[in-house]
């Protein structure tokens, strides 16, 4: 057997509950291509919206399988929240194999020590988002929401995802993405040269200049129909975009 070096990241995939050309590349990538990788680390927002494992988990049976299918193949998957699935818990990871990282997280990839974060508590020139950030990850406002019948919940979710789309046509571009300082003092904090995170949808590999030399930051892509990339990154560290299974 070919020994597993490579390693798989993707991020913002947004699966629909609906049936999806989406979801069924994700479902070819786990059959697929995946299955070669030392490991898979999914950096949040792999779902449009997460209203509590009690729902979720029946809605994407068949991506729960598929995630099953590939941890009991010997892969790890990894996977931080995202300021979709926020409310991922125990019951999926239970029903998956995976294991929940923490956001954010130092890794060795190939030969390099990376952080890895869904990217969104970067993002602290959009206050507004930054406030709703703060409520949503609190732990009893978690608990009491999910203790609502699950049509309220459902009412809830789609009127946040209303609300989140109106007012991105109304903030100026460069709000919803990093603060260049706070991804500066995380390079610091952390002593990594090389960050990797999603959820602004601007996929490119950024060159930063260090105190202990040359870095790097790589967005990762969302996922739409026709254009669902992923990045490997080889046992020596280097880092490319690919297109994920059809």
């Amino acid at each position: 057997m070919t020994a597993r070096v490579d390693t798989l990241l993707l991020s913002d995939l947004h699966l629909p509950a609906a049936p999806s050309p989406l979801r069924q590349r994700l479902r070819a990538l786990l059959a697929g291509s995946a299955r070669s990788a030392s490991a898979v680390y999914i950096l949040g927002d792999l779902f449009e919206y997460w209203i509590g494992d009690d729902v979720g988990v029946e809605v994407y049976a068949e991506e729960i399988a598929a995630l099953k299918a590939l941890t009991a193949a010997g892969v790890p998957v990894l996977l931080q929240h995202g300021n979709r699935d926020f409310l991922l818990g125990q019951t999926f990871t239970h029903a998956t194999g995976t294991r929940l990282l923490p956001d954010p997280a130092v890794v060795t990839l190939g030969t390099r020590s990376t952080l890895l974060s869904h990217g969104d508590r970067w993002c602290i020139d959009d206050v507004g988002y930054q406030r709703f950030r703060r409520f949503a990850r609190n732990p009893l406002a978690q608990a009491v929401f999910l203790r609502l019948p699950v049509s309220l919940r459902e009412r809830v979710a789609g009127g946040l995802r209303t609300e989140s789309g109106q007012q991105k046509q109304r903030k100026a571009s460069a709000i919803m993405d990093v603060n260049t300082e706070c991804v500066a003092a995380a390079f610091d904090a952390h002593s990594v040269t090389r960050i990797i995170h999603g959820h602004t949808h601007r996929p490119m590999t950024h060159a930063v200049q260090l105190a202990a030399g040359a870095g790097e930051r790589i967005v990762l892509p969302d996922w739409r129909p026709g254009d669902c990339r992923v990045l490997w990154v080889t046992a020596d560290g280097t880092a490319r975009f690919a297109e994920a299974d059809r």
